[in-house]
């Protein structure tokens, strides 16, 4: 018996288990700049990016919780988009380093330009520009370039 797939029309929330909500939620709100939106018990905290019920969520684990290991099956990095501009991502990158947040990386994509970073839990995360939406249009292949980024 074969049945129709649910048609997806996009993805709603990704929630994210943490050593300390404390350092995450100053992470995520402080230096990213998600809006709190709300808190379920001491655990747990929910954000925002604008426009849509939580977005994220994050469930405090505890201390004793090991990092992510490399080449595991699992989250590889989680993407927000910044702006539109170079200039918008350049502003992102000063942002960064003026929390003592370190650059793990900076990409050209051709369909968006991005910067690399990770999260108290060293989480992967990537803060990026769109660039001029034709591009994936015309090839949606264009996503899967990998090219060196000069800001």
């Amino acid at each position: 018996m074969t049945t129709s797939a649910p048609g997806i029309t996009g993805l709603a929330q990704v929630a994210l288990t943490v050593r300390d909500l404390d350092a995450s939620v100053a992470f995520y709100r402080d230096v990213l700049g998600l809006t709190e939106v709300a808190r379920h018990g001491s655990r747990m905290v929910f954000f925002s990016c604008g426009d849509n019920h939580p977005d994220l969520a994050l469930l405090e684990i505890g201390a004793q919780a090991p990092p992510p290991v490399d080449h595991q099956v699992g989250l590889y990095h989680l993407a927000f988009k910044v702006g539109d501009s170079l200039d918008e991502l350049r502003a992102c990158r000063d942002h960064l380093a003026s929390h003592g947040v370190p650059l793990a990386g900076q990409s050209d994509h051709r369909v968006s330009q991005a910067l690399y970073c990770h999260d108290p839990d060293g989480i992967m995360i990537e803060l990026y520009v769109d660039a001029d939406p034709a591009l994936w249009r015309d090839d949606p292949a264009a996503v899967a370039h990998v090219g060196v980024l000069k800001l």
